[in-house]
């Protein structure tokens, strides 16, 4: 039996207990059970409440933007988006994304149009979105990945030249900054989520931000009656309103964001340091920012080099309860609703399929420490060094 790998032989694994990917902060059951009590105090529950309107005051301070709408999730943010723009036609996306992103184009009406990543970041590629701009496009709806962001200014010029609406799904990017500016004011709106698996955590949620007096006014006026602010027309309104509950655990998020910020950074040190050198395997920096919430660990592995396959890597290490996982798997224009096209589609766009096959994601986050991180990194050399005995196994055991 190859060293390190005692599970794939039916043996205890090396971790008692799963090590997700997510980051699951939460506050101490003493934080949380009072911010409770004065909820249940005042019963105000919901309809834009004092935590509520506390938690969008203080995401506009952090993030420097004039506008945050708080919403009950993300993917109801980039709906409110889409609408609070009146985009029509077609919006350029990126396939290499939750399936959400494009979900929220469909639910206003619109037609995603798939365009290819980099291959060095995984971020929208701007030359890609100039072969896809026609006279029925009206938007650009770029990703920002990995605790990363793509070329903002090259979209920018774009969107200026082709006069196209520009917003971006910042779901994975609170707390990023591009040239200390911090994410949340470029184009006309960013989307950001505050699901569990995110740095900054409300259980479930998010918040659209922007500069825009108007667009802010429609973005209200749809979320709810509550705190709509001015009123303004709107073709439709939903009921985006975010909870008392949901508010309370984000503002504690909010405050225990810098030492979050800074233990991800210190794991993802630990990866990038004791992965550094093994033969085909590459850990993805955060791109394009000043600064990182450093909120994932993206790598990629080639086959060739390393011994195994991304898929039997992955089998090794959830044996070992290292819940890691393929992200984005499969591209969105595979994907049930989105695959009339797909295989015109899959020909135009090489480099997300390329990533479908190749990368995935290690744990990082509050379940994680940096001597686990270590041994993550140790498995994995290990993996490589022992691929050759270690192939029969995974084929026997799966």
């Amino acid at each position: 039996m190859p060293h390190n790998f005692s599970a794939i032989s039916g043996n205890a694994p090396t971790f008692t207990e799963p090590l997700p990917v997510g980051q699951l902060y939460f506050p101490d059951w003493s934080r949380y059970e009072a911010a409770m009590r004065g909820i249940w105090e005042r019963r105000y529950y919901t309809n834009h409440g004092p935590l509520a309107q506390e938690l969008e005051a203080s995401l506009a301070h952090f993030l420097n933007v004039k506008h945050v709408v708080c919403v009950a999730n993300a993917t109801i943010g980039l709906m409110m988006a889409a609408e609070a723009l009146v985009l029509k036609g077609k919006v350029i996306v990126p396939s290499h994304t939750f399936i959400a992103t494009a979900q929220s184009l469909k639910w206003c009406g619109l037609q995603p149009v798939f365009c290819d990543v980099e291959p060095s970041d995984h971020q929208i590629d701007p030359q890609q979105v100039v072969g896809l701009i026609d006279e029925d496009v009206s938007a650009i709806l770029a990703v920002n990945l990995w605790g990363g962001a793509c070329d903002v200014a090259s979209l920018d010029v774009l969107a200026r030249e082709y006069d196209l609406a520009l917003y971006f799904d910042s779901a994975q990017a609170f707390g990023c900054a591009i040239d200390g500016v911090p994410l949340a004011s470029f184009g006309q709106a960013e989307v950001f989520s505050f699901h569990a698996t995110k740095v900054l955590s409300a259980a479930e949620g998010g918040c659209v931000t922007t500069n825009d007096d108007d667009v802010a006014a429609r973005l209200r006026n749809i979320r709810s009656s509550y705190g709509a602010g001015r009123p303004t027309q709107v073709v439709k309104t939903s009921n985006g309103r975010i909870s008392e509950a949901q508010a309370a655990i984000a503002l504690m998020s909010l405050d225990d964001y810098p030492s979050i910020q800074a233990k991800n950074k210190a794991l993802f040190d630990v990866y990038r340091s004791n992965l550094a050198g093994i033969p085909g395997l590459r850990i993805l920096d955060p791109a394009n920012v000043t600064s990182s919430n450093y909120q994932y660990a993206v790598c990629e592995l080639d086959e060739d080099a390393f011994g195994l396959s991304r898929d039997q890597l992955l089998r090794l290490l959830q044996a070992e309860n290292v819940i890691a996982r393929r992200y984005f798997y499969p591209g969105t224009h595979r994907c049930k609703g989105f695959d009339d096209n797909a295989d015109a589609d899959a020909a135009r766009l090489p480099v997300t399929e390329r990533l479908c096959q190749v990368g995935f994601q290690l744990p990082l986050g509050s379940r994680l420490f940096a001597e686990s991180a270590l041994k993550i990194s140790t498995l994995i050399k290990c993996a490589h060094e022992q691929a050759s005995a270690l192939r029969p196994l995974i084929a026997r055991e799966y």
